[in-house]
């Protein structure tokens, strides 16, 4: 997986020539203190790299084209020192195609109110020169994050990590490729979509390959090298010995080797496979897929690239955070209680949000016509999460999320041959579910317990495209209504995102 530590963030300060040379050095001289602390932050994992202050529209235009251009550069943070009048700001924010994020913060903490005189208000006018770069930001329909606080506090500098952490990862999927292998799920339509705007809107491309192309990979695996696998899933898992010794295991590595040699020389970063299309393989890839995630690849299953996609996008996201991200989908309910949903997958759920050390088994698979499978069965801890799901509705993407909480199931689950996860949807089952359906929200999903809704909300903006949240305060009725007004807002506005 791409290193999101190679990435950086531009901080861009505005001021003006009206308040002499003095006041300008010292804007300056903050303006790196507080990128340099930024820099620092154990919350921020980019590099915030200070550039010079800006005081005319020509500087301003410069600093964005070579934002624009370098394939480092995220995003920009933006801060108004002083009054910047934003007229300025036009002919740069006009070419801006990184995202943005607006700081609203300032120098000094605190008032120092035995000694604040005009000089200090002069040097000291980000309250309302945010105000008047905010007003042209919104003027130009430009999407953007703000953040308010001081660049001391912690809380602020965890909102800017989290935002440089979508950054990174709207900008790892603008790069990615996915392969698909197969088509999708023969019928089924929420997997379809429309990848030439997809490729427009998000920047990753999907390409289509037989599966006998992948056949090719998996031929040329050595034994030793199946054998050295094997060894290493010994290491990290539990098995019992006839699983461990037995020829569906083995099938397993030398597909999960041929599959990971395919990505790598075509430099993906993601696929899909469905089990409607296995010619020639064995078995259909299961702990290929899920150690795959693991080391950050997206997955879909039943060809489905967006959620794939989105799965990608999220584990950038995450990187290096607790919890961990998965390919996952709303399988089956407990109606008692307020009711639960237990999520899982025939076989491809991510171990990185396993609670324990995962046990591989070896058991039949009722569909897909080939032999038994060998796959990772874990549960996974209790704790807040959420669930996403990327659809294509026709005129515009929309980002469906819910926030969870998960929960341990009542019982063990003895005859369960898969990875699963029980959770509560908020507000409560019924009204979840009900909004999902209304929204069009696909049964394939990212579950994520290392990000929030926060993320996804910012990913969305990014993106230019819609996104609705299920939440403790959710009510069908507004729900219902909100998506509708989307519709208005998305088919006036499309050509500004």
């Amino acid at each position: 997986m791409v290193n999101i530590g190679q990435f950086e963030v531009w901080f861009v300060t505005g001021s003006q020539h009206l308040y002499g040379d003095k006041v300008l050095r010292n804007v300056a001289s903050h303006a790196t203190e507080i990128a340099n602390a930024l820099n620092d932050s154990k919350h921020i994992p980019v590099k915030v790299i200070p550039k010079s202050v800006v005081t005319t529209s020509d500087q301003i235009f410069e600093i964005i084209q070579q934002a624009n251009s370098s394939k480092n550069c995220i995003g920009i943070v933006a801060w108004m020192h002083t009054f910047s009048p934003s007229k300025m700001w036009i002919r740069g924010l006009g070419i801006l195609n990184k995202p943005l994020v607006h700081f609203h913060t300032q120098y000094n903490e605190a008032i120092p109110w035995s000694e604040i005189d005009m000089n200090f208000m002069n040097e000291n006018q980000s309250a309302h020169g945010g105000r008047e770069f905010g007003f042209l930001v919104s003027r130009m329909r430009k999407n953007r994050k703000v953040i308010v606080g001081h660049w001391k506090n912690e809380e602020a500098r965890i909102k800017l990590g989290n935002w440089t952490r979508v950054a990174a990862g709207g900008h790892a999927l603008k790069n990615a490729k996915i392969a698909r292998f197969g088509d999708n799920m023969r019928q089924v339509a929420v997997t379809e979509g429309d990848k030439v705007e997809a490729q427009i809107r998000f920047g990753f491309s999907v390409n289509g390959y037989g599966v006998g192309d992948l056949l090719k990979s998996i031929d040329d695996i050595s034994d030793s090298a199946v054998a050295q696998l094997i060894t290493e899933y010994a290491n990290q898992y539990i098995i019992e010995k006839e699983v461990l010794n037995g020829k569906s295991l083995k099938d397993a590595a030398r597909i999960e080797l041929g599959l990971r040699s395919f990505l790598e020389q075509g430099d993906f970063q993601a696929f899909t496979d469905t089990f409607e299309n296995l010619h020639g393989l064995k078995q259909l890839p299961g702990i290929a897929a899920q150690r795959l995630m693991a080391d950050g690849y997206g997955f879909g299953a039943e060809g489905d690239w967006k959620t794939s996609a989105l799965v990608y996008a999220v584990k950038v996201m995450g990187q290096g955070l607790d919890g961990g991200s998965s390919f996952m989908e709303d399988y089956t309910y407990d109606f008692r209680n307020g009711g639960r949903v237990l999520g899982s997958h025939m076989l491809e759920i991510c171990p990185s949000i396993a609670s324990h050390k995962p046990k591989c088994e070896v058991h039949p698979l009722s569909i897909g016509g080939k032999e038994d499978p060998a796959r990772l069965v874990f549960g996974v801890d209790s704790g807040p999460a959420v669930n996403a799901s990327l659809v294509d509705m026709g005129t515009r993407f929309r980002l469906v999320v819910n926030e969870v909480d998960v929960v341990q199931p009542d019982e063990d689950l003895p005859k369960l041959p898969v990875a699963r996860v029980l959770w509560d949807p908020k507000p409560n089952m019924g009204i979840a579910a009900e909004s999902w359906i209304i929204a069009g929200g696909g049964h394939h999903t990212v579950f994520s317990k290392a990000i929030t809704s926060e993320y996804l909300e910012d990913f969305a903006e990014m993106a230019g495209i819609e996104c609705v949240v299920i939440d403790k305060n959710t009510n069908p009725r507004n729900f219902k209504e909100s998506l509708k007004w989307n519709e208005v807002y998305y088919h006036l506005f499309q050509n500004h995102m």
